[in-house]
C-alpha cells in the first residue's frame, strides 16, 4: 500500500471533490471482477470515486484491501464514498503539487483571527 503525505493528500482530496463514483461495490461486496474494473479504472484515471453499499466497518476493510492489493494509496472515506489514488507514470495525469504557502511579510494578528 502506498503512504501519501499531509500535502498530498489534501491536493489529491480537492481533485477528487467534483469527482464522481466511477464504481459501485453492492451487495456481492468485493469480488474479483469489481477488483479489475478498479484496477482498470485507476490505470486510466489515476485518481477514483468508489462507492460502497455496505456497513463501515466493512467498507474500512475493503479500502483496506483495495489499496493492499492493487498497491493504491488510500486518500479519503466519507460516508459510502472512498476515494482511491494510484500513481501510473505513463498517464501522468495528476501532478501532485505542494500547498503553496503565504509569500511576502507575514500576517498580523487580525489578519489572523479573520481566517
Amino acid at each position: 500500500m502506498l503512504s501519501l503525505t499531509v500535502a498530498e493528500r489534501l491536493a489529491l482530496k480537492g481533485r477528487a471533490h467534483p469527482l464522481k463514483p466511477i464504481v459501485i461495490i453492492g451487495n456481492a461486496g468485493l469480488t474479483e471482477p469489481v477488483l479489475k474494473e478498479i484496477a482498470a479504472s485507476l490505470k486510466i484515471h489515476e485518481l477514483i470515486k468508489i462507492r460502497v453499499m455496505a456497513e463501515r466497518p466493512q467498507r474500512e476493510s475493503m479500502l483496506t484491501e483495495i489499496c493492499t492489493q492493487l498497491n493504491a494509496a488510500p486518500v479519503q472515506h466519507i460516508g459510502k464514498i472512498l476515494v482511491v489514488y494510484q500513481p501510473n507514470p505513463e498517464a501522468q495525469q495528476i501532478a501532485i503539487r505542494k500547498m503553496p504557502r503565504h509569500k511576502g511579510k507575514p500576517l498580523t494578528k487580525k489578519q489572523l483571527g479573520n481566517r
